[in-house]
């Protein structure tokens, strides 16, 4: 920008005055031009360049520029043949949607001479849209009982387009009981009307299906069907009747999405279902439906969108109310928007000086400012301003433009640079304002929001903890000053396992320490996922957010779990058999528990606390095994009583006891002979009872001695195959995987074992047990054995894994 050199005596004054005068002058009458929509990118529109008064080469030498307002500029100067052209593709229905002109305005700034040039231009419409319905298909009822000539409202289509490109006609598929009738209303759109001609009779026919075309006056013409189904239904003498004919409301634009407007009423005096009124919308714009949702039993109008009053003022809407017999009644609904002042004005600086002389005359331009709001009525009315302490005033120009000069003499040695503050107020209610800073030399404007000392937290606490117990601080810094450095923190809403994390954690807003609300439990849940924003005071406020990850820590809260042996359901005491002829490390039966918690709070170990006889057996320290530590003897008693202890490797370590019954005996015969001494009969009439028991016992017997042969061979055979393979005893590595089972890190290896008789008994009942013999050893893998994991096993891996065995009750 050229500043002109200062002016001396009465000429220079002159050549002042002039200049200023120049500046001052409005632009000429509006330049009209016109493109039709679509067109290609680079598209002619006008000759600007002529239209100014200049030639081509000008319009970059004397910086003529487009001034735009809007978000995209549609148009563009091509300096190399001086005419205005399009910058891209221009969609008339995006501007204007159905209006009969379409024009945007902008000007042309002629930078040398700071004028501007009005410059409108007309989108003309063209024949891209084809006539829609807003449904595909329109089913509705109609008594048999109607009369001919009763008129059925039918939705009518919408096109886009505009003039005679816009929707023209209506056609009605043949049918020999319904034409169609097309009305023109007061605001010039076609009502579609079907017009009944004969009278229906449902026995013979009860749908009939029919089809509406709408069709433009473009060329070529382009069309719209809509598939109408009417089915007739008895009789119903009383249509719904709304209580208004209309029904009008006024919102304010900041009107919360499901915030229910108003209500719309009908009453049927039939009954049934001719008496039920349902209600639906009824040729209604595809952006009302989107915006507003109707309940079809309370006719309830609601918002589902914000609503937008520099998009629309006024919603007009038609409301169907409709029986169960077909019968309906319409009434128009007005949603009238009104205008809050929720639009900041905006602030343009069109052309800036940046550092000037100081001897800069007063009258100097040092800034070309644009205002624009979109707010409507007081709410849009701006007005511009600086500090009345600076030497720089504001000058007002046509459409809201403005431009700051200097109001006197600058002198830099009182004042090295400035900082002007530019505030734009509205004059609505409460008044919004903008402010923009011009800084001649220097500058400086920054935002800062609240940043966190890390990326990311984790925090370590065991379970159980005390409710309200504070767990852990966060704390963010912000590089601003006064309230805008005031942070408050807030945990973001979000939930865990459905539940809020507002039921779990609370923070403090001013010292950001998160407490604890409620106990937590390991077993339920390991860790927490949530979010932590640190927001400062200022307006607008900043914000920025943090994860934080909650670590639960197991602690020995949950008491082992025997999974097997089980108490017997039929009240019978279990008994597990022990025979006779056992030689010392004989496995009796095992003890398989488990604990819920994890780590070495679930590594368990099995102790024999009290026996009936000590000394006879043993059991495994980590797999549970009871096995005979010595050879059984005739002296030993027939029922041997044992209580092992399961403890976990928690501090403090949790125990559980279970009580083993074992019967030692060398066949079933010297069981049942034991058992029969326990009870004895005095009363000579059990003589009977007793034969039959004996034989019972002979039949066992014989079947026992021919279980025991067949035992007998399948041994010597399996003995004789591990004589021929011997290097099957080292065949531990190829044990499958199945037989290992863990749970919560702690691994097992449970392997198949049976007794050769188990053994229950009361004083009326015996339960004699015959499953197959097993006195293979229970083997612990090498790893395991190295780890030293304590094994347990779940209460599946038992179920897969339980012997066969077949009972005899005598």
């Amino acid at each position: 920008m050229a500043f002109p050199a200062k002016p001396s005596g009465c000429r220079g004054l002159m050549l002042l005055c002039l200049f200023l005068e120049l500046l001052l002058e409005a632009g000429a009458e509006n330049i009209h031009y016109s493109v039709p929509e679509e067109t290609d990118r680079g598209s002619f529109v006008g000759n600007i360049a002529k239209d100014l008064g200049l030639q081509p080469q000008e319009l970059a030498e004397r910086g003529i520029r487009i001034v735009w307002r809007g978000r995209t500029q549609l148009f563009a100067l091509n300096p190399r043949i001086g005419s205005l052209v399009t910058a891209g593709r221009i969609d008339r229905e995006e501007l204007c949607a159905q209006n009969a002109r379409c024009l945007v305005s902008f000007n042309i700034l002629v930078e040398d001479e700071m004028k501007l040039y009005p410059v409108e231009v007309e989108i003309v419409d063209i024949n891209d849209n084809s006539p829609q319905f807003q449904l595909q298909e329109l089913e509705f009822k109609m008594n048999e009982i109607t009369a001919p000539g009763t008129k059925v409202p039918l939705p009518f289509g919408q096109d886009l387009d505009v003039g005679v490109n816009s929707l023209q006609s209506y056609q009605l598929s043949s049918n020999p009981h319904f034409s169609l009738d097309v009305q023109q209303g007061p605001d010039g759109i076609l009502h579609p009307e079907m017009v009944l001609q004969s009278s229906l009779d449902r026995e013979k026919e009860a749908v009939h299906y029919l089809f509406l075309t709408a069709s433009d006056g473009g060329n070529p013409v382009r069309s719209g069907t809509l598939h109408i189904r009417v089915q007739v239904v008895d009789a119903n003498d009383n249509p719904p009747t709304f209580t208004q004919e209309e029904y009008y409301v006024s919102v304010p634009e900041n009107v919360q999405p499901g915030t229910q407007l108003l209500t719309v009423n009908a009453t049927d005096p039939d009954e049934g279902a001719n008496g039920e009124v349902t209600y639906s919308f009824h040729n209604v714009d595809h952006k009302v439906a989107q915006i507003f949702q109707l309940d079809s039993h309370t006719g309830e109008i609601s918002s589902k969108e914000p609503l937008d009053f520099e998009e629309y003022k006024v919603y007009p809407m038609e409301i169907q109310a409709q029986d169960g017999a077909g019968l309906m009644a319409r009434a128009k609904v007005l949603v009238k928007v009104l205008d809050i002042n929720d639009n900041a004005p905006d602030i343009s600086i069109t052309s800036v000086a940046t550092a000037v002389p100081e001897n800069f005359s007063p009258g100097a331009i040092i800034a070309l400012i644009s205002v624009h709001d979109q707010d409507s009525g007081d709410n849009g009315h701006t007005m511009c301003s600086i500090p009345g302490n600076l030497p720089f005033t504001l000058e007002k120009l046509l459409d809201n433009y403005y431009r700051l000069v200097t109001e006197r003499t600058l002198d830099r040695e009182l004042t090295p640079g400035y900082n002007i503050t530019v505030t734009v107020t509205d004059q609505g209610t409460p008044p919004l304002s903008t402010q923009t800073y011009i800084a001649l030399l220097v500058t400086d404007i920054n935002d800062n929001p609240p940043v966190f000392q890390h990326d990311s937290y984790s925090v370590y606490i065991p379970e159980n903890n005390p409710r309200g117990a504070s767990i852990f601080s966060v704390r963010a810094q912000d590089a601003d000053s006064t309230e805008n450095a005031q942070v408050t923190y807030t945990l973001v809403d979000d939930t865990f396992q459905g539940t809020p994390l507002s039921s779990y954690l609370s923070i403090n807003s001013d010292t950001g320490v998160l407490y604890a609300l409620q106990s937590f439990d390991y077993e339920q849940f390991r860790d927490l996922q949530l979010t932590v924003m640190a927001s400062d005071s200022g307006k607008p406020s900043l914000s920025s957010n943090v994860s934080l990850t909650l670590f639960v820590l197991d602690q020995n809260d949950n008491v082992p779990e025997i999974l097997y042996p089980t108490l017997p359901t039929d009240g019978s005491t279990g008994v597990e058999l022990a025979p006779r002829s056992a030689e010392p490390g004989y496995l009796v039966t095992k003890v398989v528990a488990v604990d819920k918690d994890s780590g070495q709070n679930a590594w368990l170990s099995y102790r024999l606390l009290k026996a009936s006889e000590p000394g006879l057996f043993m059991v495994g320290l980590h797999t549970g095994e009871v096995r005979t530590a010595r050879a059984l003897v005739d002296r030993d008693v027939l029922k041997q009583s044992l209580v092992v202890s399961v403890q976990d490797h928690g501090q403090p370590p949790l125990s559980a006891t279970v009580t083993l019954t074992i019967a030692v005996a060398d066949s079933i015969p010297d069981i049942l002979a034991d058992l029969g001494s326990l009870q004895t009969s005095t009363d000579p009439q059990d003589s009977d009872l007793t034969l039959y028991l004996v034989v019972a016992v002979a039949v066992v017997s014989c079947v026992f001695l021919a279980f025991v042969i067949v035992l007998l061979v399948l041994r010597l055979r399996r003995w004789h195959t591990a004589r021929l393979l011997p290097s099957s005893r080292n065949g531990l590595a190829a044990m499958p995987a199945s037989h290992f089972v863990g749970m919560d890190g702690v691994q097992a290896f449970l392997q198949t074992y049976s007794h050769e008789v188990s053994l229950t008994a009361d004083s009326r009942k015996s339960h004699i047990i015959f499953p197959q013999p097993n006195y293979a050893d229970t083997l612990i893998s090498q790893e395991s054995c190295e780890k030293k994991d304590f094994l347990s096993a779940p209460q599946s891996l038992l179920e897969d894994k339980e012997e066969t065995f077949s009972q005899v009750n005598l």
